[in-house]
C-alpha cells in the first residue's frame, strides 16, 4: 500500500471547514497518515496555497515528526517544539506554527498539505522557513504524499 495522508475533518478535494481557517478558530486540522516507509526516521509537513496572488503562500511548516507516530492532532500549539520532538517553522504570516486559509473574498484557493518521509532527523531550529526545510530535506526524501483541500470566503 502507498504512503497516504488524510484528515478526519475533511475529504480530499473537499472544502476545509471554517473552524480551521483564518475566518474561524484558526487552529490546525487533524491529520493522519499510513504506510510510512519502514526506513523513515522522521516526517516533514508543508502546507501551501499555490493560488495566492503573490505566489505560493506557506501556511504551515513542521518537521522532525517522529516516524513512529501516525497523526498530528487538531490545534497544534503555536510554538516551535512539541514534547515528541516535532518542530515547527515560520509560515507566510511570519508566525511559528499553523496559519489558516483566508483568501480574498470571492476566490476559492487550493491548500496542499504535503508530507515527506525522511531517512534522518534534520538539523534545523524551530522557526525555520520552507526554503530552509526544503534545502535540509534534499537527498533525504524517501517518499511523499499529499492532501489537497479548498477554501473560499463568501
Amino acid at each position: 500500500m502507498a504512503f497516504a495522508l488524510e484528515s478526519p475533518a475533511f475529504e480530499s478535494n473537499a472544502h476545509i471547514p471554517p473552524m480551521y481557517t483564518g475566518d474561524g478558530d484558526d487552529r490546525s486540522p487533524p491529520l493522519r497518515w499510513s504506510n510510512v516507509p519502514d526506513d523513515a526516521k522522521t516526517l516533514a509537513l508543508i502546507m501551501e496555497d499555490p493560488d495566492a496572488r503573490s505566489g505560493t503562500f506557506v501556511h504551515w511548516v513542521a518537521f522532525n515528526i517522529p516516524a513512529t507516530i501516525d497523526h498530528l492532532p487538531e490545534g497544534a500549539p503555536h510554538r516551535g517544539d512539541y514534547t515528541d520532538g516535532t518542530l515547527q517553522g515560520r509560515n507566510g504570516f511570519d508566525r511559528i506554527g499553523y496559519g489558516g486559509p483566508k483568501p480574498p473574498r470571492g476566490e476559492s484557493h487550493r491548500y496542499v498539505f504535503k508530507l515527506y518521509a525522511l531517512d534522518d532527523r534534520l538539523r534545523l531550529e524551530p522557526g525555520a522557513s520552507r526554503e530552509d526545510l526544503k534545502r535540509a530535506m534534499h537527498g533525504h526524501v524517501l517518499d511523499s504524499t499529499e492532501l489537497t483541500a479548498h477554501y473560499a470566503r463568501s
